[in-house]
């Protein structure tokens, strides 16, 4: 049994989260009273079927998707007092995120993709930092090859470097290796897990690859809207 940690050590805090969705046969519980808190630092994978709750689950985190009801903190901020102006602020201060589908630009380099958070932010020195990120994740090569000529891993190493470019408190990864081959997504996964040791940032992980998912120091299996279960390594 895992001690509870303090409220003020939680990068992540959910206590019954509840998230209903409309739908042409009524109203759907997509999150029937979720209960996760995530320690600062720490790598979480997150487990289980699809339709399960996962990806809805990292939205709310994100303050991407409303609740119905419950407690939802994160980086120590209470997102369901926020407006979306606020929430939009809190993203680019807190939350780095990558998704399976890269949603990078396509009419912009991969400079100006990593850029565009940090001109976001209004930093001054936002090309210098997006090269560097670029650089960490190994494509000082490719600066200025848009995303169209760029290879799948490649494209997915921009996203990260665009998450991790603002040095976010929390990294939120969902199916980041599903449209790479085996090797490739191997690669990086070895690069998100790379970054998180040396900045040490929490990193919340979503795959439907047991084996990736238990590369984190915590596994936790999400089904019908509810964790059933977790194992710490």
């Amino acid at each position: 049994m895992r001690d509870e940690p303090h409220h003020s050590d939680l990068a992540i805090q959910l206590d019954d989260v509840h998230v209903r969705l409309a739908s042409a046969a009524g109203e759907v519980n997509i999150l029937r009273g979720l209960n996760l808190h995530v320690t600062r630092g720490e790598t979480v994978g997150i487990v289980g079927p699809s339709g399960g709750g996962k990806s809805t689950m990292l939205m709310v985190i994100a303050g991407l998707e409303r609740t119905a009801s419950g407690v939802v903190r994160t980086a120590g901020i209470d997102l369901t007092k926020l407006d979306e102006d606020a929430l939009a602020r809190f993203r680019r201060d807190h939350v780095g995120i990558v998704f399976q589908d890269f949603h990078l630009i396509s009419t912009m380099t991969a400079l100006e993709n990593v850029a565009v958070p940090l001109e976001f932010a209004g930093r001054a020195d936002a090309f210098e930092r997006a090269r560097e990120s670029l650089s960490a994740v190994g494509l000082s090569h490719r600066l200025l090859h848009y995303p169209g000529q760029l290879s799948g891993g490649e494209q997915q190493r921009v996203a990260i470097a665009r998450a991790f470019a603002t040095q976010p408190d929390i990294l939120l990864a969902d199916e980041p290796t599903g449209n790479l081959d085996s090797e490739i997504g191997r690669q990086v996964m070895d690069l998100l897990f790379s970054l998180h040791a040396e900045r040490g940032m929490t990193l919340l992980l979503i795959s439907h690859d047991p084996a990736l998912a238990e590369r984190c120091g915590r596994v936790v299996h999400l089904a019908d809207g509810l964790i059933d279960g977790e194992t710490v390594r």
